[in-house]
């Protein structure tokens, strides 16, 4: 529960992050008489503003506290990057997590209650109605309590799952696009999807889609020819976006989802494993999707992926050695878990990132990202 003051009434309402993030312990009411600088000043002591003028201004100091918290004073930013270019990969990427996460936390300071029916009262709200209901669920009648950087998050995804993200690998537009959904990761680095698209087939009977996400691959898998697709995962968000999604493509009929651990049962000449490409922890739901902490979905795959080959059966593991340049995991690491399992490289197929931030010198972790090549490892029995 998170509880205020306005006008000399005592409210209360329950608290939802989906960052797990806890309640601030300090709650005072704000409008549009509120200065940025003070804004900014309370946000950094921990002290959450909840709104109550007009939600466009409420955007507008979002906005401000944004520029305040990337323009630090010249010794601080100084310091930092005094700190940073004498840290290793590792710590650069520690670091730079925990400098996000301290800026999440100044942003994450503005707040807003939204009624019984997720309607906002406030003026010049927008009806968030439908991108809440996608993210939480039906509302429940009860007033809770969100902060607007989070909300914003909610309407870029419930635009993202509008919109769809067009994959060439699926064909031709329109019938060739996907729809992720708020907390499942958005396949809008294309790289990896066409090493799949392109990689030669072992048989056309079977295949296990190990962590289905928003079931583009398995979309893939089926539009190549693959008479049967296995598709797992044990988050339930994931499942319901690649079923929309596969029904969408009209191929609910060649593949069956799973709500498991890693594996269905049987075998199948074809597994092909997609996991976080990062080992370390996730501060979120919304981070599984990127963090593995201990590298535990890559080393459970490569540990049971001979028990689930039949006899010249391939394992593909796709996977971004971005940790390797971050020095979290080494390449003798992932070898060494490979033969571990039972298993040998038949081949490797690579691709060199095509996003943004590969080309982006300004950011924190360019040296690594210029660097990074993802690949589709080619796996079969020892």
């Amino acid at each position: 529960m998170i509880e205020w003051s306005s006008q000399g009434q005592s409210h209360t309402a329950q608290w939802r992050s989906e960052s797990g993030a806890s309640a601030p312990r300090r709650v005072i009411a704000a409008d549009d008489t509120l200065p940025a600088d003070t804004a900014y000043r309370m946000a950094c002591e921990g002290t959450g503003l909840l709104w109550t003028g007009d939600f466009q201004n409420a955007r507008m100091l979002l906005q401000a506290l944004m520029r305040r918290a990337d323009r630090k004073p010249r010794k601080v930013a100084a310091k930092a990057a005094q700190k940073a270019a004498a840290a290793t990969p590792a710590e650069a990427f520690h670091l730079h997590r925990q400098a996000q996460a301290q800026r999440a936390r100044v942003l994450s300071s503005v707040l807003i209650v939204l009624e019984g029916d997720y309607t906002i009262a406030l003026r010049r709200a927008p009806d968030l109605r439908q991108a809440c209901t996608e993210a939480w669920g039906p509302a429940s009648g009860n007033r809770v309590v969100a902060s607007l950087r989070e909300l914003l998050g909610l309407v870029g995804a419930h635009e993202w799952r509008k919109k769809g993200v067009e994959i060439p690998a699926l064909g031709a537009p329109p019938g060739n696009r996907i729809h992720p959904h708020y907390g499942v990761f958005s396949p809008v680095r294309g790289e990896y999807v066409d090493l799949v698209a392109q990689a030669p087939l072992p048989s056309k009977t079977l295949a296990f889609d190990v962590g289905v996400g928003t079931g583009v691959l398995s979309a893939v898998l089926a539009r190549r020819g693959v008479q049967r697709v296995v598709a797992t995962d044990q988050d339930p968000r994931a499942l319901a976006c690649a079923g929309e999604n596969l029904q969408r493509l009209g191929l609910t009929g060649r593949v069956e989802l799973q709500q498991q651990d890693l594996f269905p049962e049987g075998k199948a000449p074809l597994v092909v494993c997609n996991p976080p490409w990062l080992p370390a922890r996730a501060s979120s739901p919304i981070e599984r999707a990127v963090y593995d902490e201990g590298s535990g979905m890559l080393r459970g795959f490569l540990a049971g992926l001979a028990a689930h080959l039949e006899p010249g059966g391939e394992g593909w593991l796709i996977l971004s050695d971005l940790a390797e340049h971050l020095q979290l995991r080494t390449r003798e690491q992932l070898l060494e878990w490979i033969a571990q399992g039972g298993l040998k490289v038949l081949g490797r197929q690579d691709v060199k990132p095509r996003h943004g931030k590969s080309a982006d010198a300004s950011d924190a972790l360019h040296a690594a990202r210029a660097a990074e090549v993802t690949s589709l490892w080619r796996l079969g029995l020892a």
